[in-house]
């Protein structure tokens, strides 16, 4: 099977956007509605670094298109387009096919269309590249935290840094651990219902710690965090009570959820919000105007954040 076929077999959907011409030519082609931004994000995934080199080929679909969907979830974004680099070692078609099906399923679920790409081959890798749009001037930016917002994070954070901890110790994870790690749940539609009541918004991929570092370092700002707000599933806690190792949910990474900001009088809204989606919202701290993180309770270790390099 050469590239082509590949293409033709496993990566050529009808879109549901008419507005777009997607594989097929040497460029896709996107007409923007009035009065909209585009947002657009694109990260990599490597085995043996990203994923165990065991993940299956749905999973591995699922994570590489949820960790840009919530890319476009932390702008406020609505999910549209994406392209597909796919660094193959040999074509394997039984691998295609559930890599492709999984795909599908979570790019119609959350209807974003597959316009293009490339193929090669090399190291198992995929690269996906987003496209969402936003109302002109509307996006939530990490610049734009205000001293006296209360910080939110959505539903539960070390689930999967736990995971992939005891994956490297060779132990057997439980389902809802491997869940959060292989198939974590984009915050798409919180992302989208925060505009006009967050000030700032970040997605939680390398960590609390870091990602709402970055937050603060945009906005100018500090913060002060008390540590037995942040919401942790019982096998986290249970963690933390035998290893005081708070590190692992501060700055493990993988969780994809969002970390945002809003004024004291908006809190009903989020509370109201968190009703009407369904989603654990938690409030853990509030922004100062000393720069830099602080904890309630102080935390008796430094932490090191996933770094790229």
């Amino acid at each position: 099977m050469n590239e082509f076929s590949l293409i033709e077999n496993y990566f050529n959907w009808d879109n549901l956007d008419l507005n777009a011409l997607g594989v097929g030519d040497d460029c896709a082609l996107i007409s923007i509605e009035d009065n909209y931004q585009l947002a657009t994000s694109v990260d990599t995934l490597i085995e043996g670094v990203h994923f165990p080199s065991q993940t299956s080929p749905a999973d591995i679909a699922y994570k590489a298109l949820s960790v840009n969907l919530s890319d476009l979830a932390a702008m406020g974004a609505t999910p549209k387009y994406f392209t597909l680099a796919l660094t193959l070692p040999e074509v394997d078609e039984h691998w295609l096919e559930e890599f492709s099906g999984s795909l599908k399923s979570l790019a119609s679920k959350y209807k974003i269309d597959l316009l293009g790409g490339d193929t090669t081959k090399g190291k198992l890798s995929i690269t996906i590249n987003v496209t969402g749009i936003v109302p002109r001037h509307k996006a939530l930016l990490r610049s734009s935290a205000k001293v006296g917002d209360v910080i939110f994070i959505s539903n539960t954070i070390g689930d999967a840094a736990l995971a992939w901890q005891q994956i490297q110790q060779n132990t057997q994870p439980s389902q809802n651990l491997l869940k959060q790690f292989n198939t974590p749940e984009p915050q798409v539609a919180l992302g989208q219902s925060l505009i006009g009541i967050a000030n700032a918004c970040i997605d939680i991929s390398d960590g609390l710690e870091q990602d709402l570092g970055h937050l603060l370092k945009h906005s100018h700002v500090g913060a002060k965090i008390n540590l037995a707000d942040i919401p942790l599933s019982k096998e986290v806690t249970d963690y933390l009570e035998k290893t005081k190792d708070w590190c692992l949910p501060l700055a493990g990474g993988d969780d994809y959820q969002l970390c945002f900001t809003v004024v004291p009088d908006k809190v009903s809204e989020v509370k109201a919000l968190a009703k009407e989606l369904g989603v654990q919202l938690n409030s853990i701290g509030v922004i100062t105007k000393d720069t830099g993180l602080k904890y309630l309770k102080g935390l008796d270790q430094e932490c090191s954040a996933y770094q790229h390099f």
